[in-house]
């Protein structure tokens, strides 16, 4: 290098007296970058291995505890209707839920008809007092019949107005305001 040339790096990049461009690479920032590059990764595996003691430590903590927000079996099932054999599919009876998840597709009807039957044949009682909610069918049929019909029925002005009133049909014209035709 002559000493009226300027060092390379301070005369540009560009030398357009060679067919070639020369690559100049500042090896100390090279090294600067290097070494701050380590210095961050171990400080970052510094700050993650005590994230996870800490996190380690709290989990032992809680363990043992009962979470609060923990579901229960029954809430982990979906919503019903549930497939048949899916889990958690039964039939509600007086003596709880019955279990029919590996059964014959049937056993839900027979189930069932059994407790209708019941039903039908006993009466439903409330199991919280005692008091009888629906009649066995023989006992029901018998108090209809004993009741006096004559007295539900309705004569004169205003079982005609029922009559008439049963029969009117609410138009579409009337935008559902009055009823306007009648049946025939």
């Amino acid at each position: 290098m002559a000493k009226h040339e300027k060092p390379l790096h301070e005369r540009g990049f560009v030398n357009f007296e060679k067919p070639y461009e020369t690559n100049i690479i500042g090896l100390r920032g090279v090294i600067y970058f290097s070494v701050g590059l380590f210095i961050l990764i171990v400080v970052t595996f510094g700050l993650m291995r005590f994230l996870e003691n800490v996190m380690e430590s709290q989990a032992k903590e809680t363990k043992d505890a009962t979470n609060p927000m923990m579901m229960t079996d029954v809430e982990r099932l979906p919503p019903e209707p549930r497939l048949q054999a899916a889990p958690g599919y039964g039939v509600e009876s007086e003596k709880g839920v019955v279990n029919l998840e590996l059964r014959a597709p049937q056993s839900e009807y027979r189930l069932l008809k059994s407790q209708w039957e019941k039903m039908w044949a006993e009466g439903q009682k409330d199991p919280h007092n005692g008091m009888v909610v629906t009649l066995p069918l023989e006992e029901a049929e018998k108090k209809l019949l004993e009741q006096n019909a004559a007295n539900t029925t309705v004569n004169g002005e205003e079982g005609q107005k029922l009559y008439d009133d049963s029969q009117a049909i609410v138009s579409y014209s009337s935008a559902g305001r009055t009823a306007s035709d009648k049946r025939r």
